[in-house]
């Protein structure tokens, strides 16, 4: 920890990923994006890079509820017939879904009520964990993730889940713009795009801190945790 204009700023992981205050966020682990038969699968997207990252992400979620930390799930949601998309919206889905040329028809994923939207089986959430859903790509736009954080006096949040370039990214930079240290575990976010991926972790370790899974562990099994 050092001072900076008579403020504490918290520097090395075993502070920032300290369970008594972090949350442990998992970012749309839903069927629609990692699952065969799911949304991205049927696209013709490489899914296999997601199924890599459950068992390292699942290890984690253990170690964090058996320290006592928060875990927070993220769910993306589409209202029926296209309710919660703008025009804004559908564009924006239909660059990111083709190489930027914008093409063809917006990708339709994470309907409600439907099996897409249902999170990995491997993954889902326990008693005591708390799912925010959302409409966008961050997790603090238009939902409850602010209060809840707030709410349990939580001052960083480590983030996981897909996709690194998208929803990973957006939320880890509105967590930031809302005075959360944030901490990105590398090896347990993923893309089905590795050029995106491997730009969107070069930008996020020159604005946040970003460790992988085995590390914040470590920080977990020490008796000043």
């Amino acid at each position: 920890m050092i001072e900076v204009d008579g403020k504490h700023v918290y520097t090395t992981l075993e502070e920032l990923a300290r369970p008594a205050h972090s949350a442990l966020i998992v970012v749309d682990m839903q069927h629609d994006f990692c699952m065969p038969g799911g949304a991205l699968d049927l696209q013709g997207a490489d899914i296999s890079v997601y199924r890599t990252i459950i068992p390292k992400l699942s290890t984690l979620l253990e170690a964090g509820r058996g320290v006592g930390i928060l875990v927070v799930y993220l769910q993306m949601s589409a209202l029926l017939e296209g309710r919660s998309d703008s025009p804004a919206q559908i564009r924006f889905n239909m660059l990111a879904r083709s190489n930027g040329e914008g093409s063809g028809q917006p990708l339709r994923y994470t309907i409600e009520g439907s099996k897409g939207q249902q999170f990995v089986p491997a993954l889902g959430p326990k008693p005591g964990d708390v799912v925010v859903g959302k409409h966008r790509s961050s997790g603090f736009w238009g939902t409850s993730l602010d209060l809840v954080l707030r709410s349990n006096e939580i001052q960083t949040v480590i983030v996981t889940g897909c996709t690194t370039e998208g929803c990973v990214e957006s939320t880890a930079r509105d967590a930031l713009f809302n005075d959360y240290y944030v901490v990105v575990v590398e090896d347990c976010v993923a893309s089905d795009d590795l050029e995106q991926h491997t730009a969107s972790l070069l930008l996020m370790r020159h604005r946040f801190d970003v460790a992988v899974s085995t590390d914040v562990m470590a920080t977990w099994r020490r008796p000043d945790a």
